[in-house]
């Protein structure tokens, strides 16, 4: 059997229950397509290009925050949750783009931020203006300072963006007050969920969302929310539990479950839980809570076949038959990058472990490219949801040359420049080999709100679409292939081969990935049948490159009960 005898991947325009081996493209709206001009993504640019995205293979978008917000942590720092912000939009072109998507086959995920709001909310403005004691401040953290003036701050911890995690406020007579607490960025302060206002709230906000047609929602920081109620400093240099991960925190997602299991078809949650281990992760996806949790146990390992099996079989033994891979995201250095760097094998820190992701360091863009392919193929071979990032199927590598002058993420401003950031990963699409923005923008438009290098022309989409052997071709053809080869409710069976080569057997079809600098031989008792995708040239039925994959069909296909699109 031939590729081009694969059934294509179509969807009705009624969608039922969201598949439990979704393909889920990530769009981080403010550089996916720029609709009016502005330089800037919105929805009018998300409408534009929600074809492409449903051409691609995909079952759904998620969307990162749209809401009404000053920007400060590009739309983490949220408003108003029941608002879209202008610069993106209205909510009649919102409520368009979720009929546009449904008919298309794509359901919509939104992403919902309660562990902070941003300090222009309306409740943390009345706050500010109540004083100490009062109702609104019991929506937040505010504590009295330490010290005879009250100048220290409540305790020792620290924001994760860098710096401390407490702000004083001047009161309403001009004189210093209490401190509010922010995981963050002082300008996204935490609510305090042990306030049942706090969960009516959000209740009300998912239902107001679920209304308008949107099928479930990506959770931002869902092991955040609930706070030890003491408040003890932390005492040592590893994660602080009192801050994280507190056991309250889950009544929260049964709640959300039940509110979300009401619906006459059922929503959708995935949460993005960053935890020592991934057992502590996967109290967040019992039956009564999320659906999924991402596993992020590939994203952080180097290109190393041991690492690798090890992460997916941790991700297997924690999440279940369907867990929600990820290999990259708006948080992270792109995979080309990464790959194409120095593999360490030193395992990143637990209370840490996104620094490996987010690494310094000359970059060989054609090796990464290469292990980049081959880590696609893996990601879509695995069982359960793959989670894609907006641009890594045109094999987009990280922007590292942005001038400090252009950086706007939070961590780059508040560590000084010591760290990168993010803004390397979300510098706007190529769309076209030329045109304003090379295609982000319409004529006439304005600059990008980050600079696109000029290397960006030959990753332009639209160079890509007509190219056998692009990285844009490759995605779409292992989307396609992985309907049939690999039914939704297929177990994985490890195959046992050379050294440095990964292979495992899923329904109809297998996948093996040579992680090493190589050349392979398939083994002769694997008894495989055709290869229907190899993600580089092949010489011999026989022959595995290296840094590649790719993908058989068995000789003797099994009878599948998977879901067929």
């Amino acid at each position: 059997m031939t590729l081009d005898s694969l059934t294509a991947h179509t969807e009705s325009a009624v969608l039922g229950a969201f598949p439990s081996d979704a393909v889920v493209y990530q769009v981080y709206l403010r550089s996916f397509r720029d609709g009016d001009g502005d330089g800037l993504g919105d929805l009018a640019g998300l409408s534009r290009g929600l074809a492409e995205i449903a051409e691609l293979g995909c079952d759904a978008i998620w969307l990162n925050p749209c809401y009404l917000s000053p920007q400060r942590d590009h739309g983490y720092d949220i408003a108003d949750y029941r608002a879209i912000d202008p610069s993106f939009g209205t909510l009649a072109e919102f409520d368009a783009v979720v009929e546009q998507a449904h008919r298309l086959g794509l359901r919509v995920l939104m992403d919902m931020v309660p562990n902070h709001c941003s300090s222009e909310h309306v409740w943390f403005r009345a706050a500010l203006a109540a004083g100490p004691g009062s109702r609104e401040r019991q929506r937040f953290l505010f504590r009295d300072g330490r010290g005879a003036d009250g100048g220290l701050p409540p305790n020792n911890w620290l924001s994760v963006f860098g710096g401390p995690a407490w702000t004083r406020v001047t009161e309403a007579d001009g004189t210093p007050g209490q401190w509010y607490f922010h995981a963050f960025d002082s300008t996204q302060p935490d609510f305090n969920w042990r306030n049942p206002e706090v969960a009516q709230e959000f209740e009300d906000v998912l239902s107001f969302w679920f209304a308008r047609g949107v099928d479930g929602f990506r959770i931002d920081v869902a092991h955040g929310n609930v706070k030890a109620a003491d408040l003890p400093d932390h005492r040592g240099d590893g994660h602080n539990y009192a801050m994280w991960d507190q056991p309250e925190v889950h009544q929260i997602y049964r709640s959300w479950r039940a509110l979300g299991d009401a619906s006459p078809v059922p929503k959708y949650f995935v949460g993005e839980v960053w935890l020592p281990s991934q057992h502590l992760v996967s109290a967040y996806v019992r039956s009564d809570e999320m659906h999924q949790a991402f596993d992020f146990g590939l994203l952080v390992q180097p290109w190393n076949a041991a690492r690798m099996r090890a992460a997916i079989d941790a991700g297997l033994a924690n999440f279940g038959s369907a867990p929600a891979w990820v290999l990259s995201n708006h948080d992270v250095h792109r995979t080309v990058t990464r790959y194409g760097q120095q593999q360490s094998l030193i395992a990143p820190p637990p209370t840490d472990m996104i620094s490996a992701a987010r690494r310094r360091g000359p970059v060989d863009l054609e090796l990464g490219a290469r292990r980049a392919r081959a880590a696609a193929a893996l990601l879509l071979a695995l069982p359960g949801s793959a989670y894609l990032f907006q641009g890594e199927e045109l094999g987009l590598p990280e922007v590292f040359e942005l001038p400090d002058s252009v950086r706007q993420d939070p961590i780059w401003l508040r560590s000084g420049g010591a760290e990168l950031g993010r803004d390397g990963c979300r510098v706007p699409l190529p769309w076209t080999l030329d045109g304003a923005n090379f295609g982000f923008s319409p004529d006439g438009a304005r600059p990008a709100w980050l600079p696109q290098p000029e290397w960006f022309a030959r990753y332009a989409r639209s160079g890509q679409r007509q190219d056998p052997n692009s990285m844009l071709t490759l995605y779409r053809q292992l989307i396609r292939a992985r309907r049939t080869l690999f039914a939704a409710d297929a177990g994985l069976r490890w195959l046992e081969g050379p050294d440095g080569v990964l292979a495992f057997q899923r329904g109809d079809g297998v996948c093996v990935v040579n992680l090493t600098d190589q050349h392979c031989t398939i083994p002769t008792s694997w008894s495989l049948g055709p290869r229907v995708i190899s993600t580089e040239e092949v010489s011999g039925v026989a022959d595995l490159p290296a840094n590649s994959a790719s993908w058989f069909q068995l000789a003797l296909p099994t009878p599948q009960t998977g879901r067929k699109d």
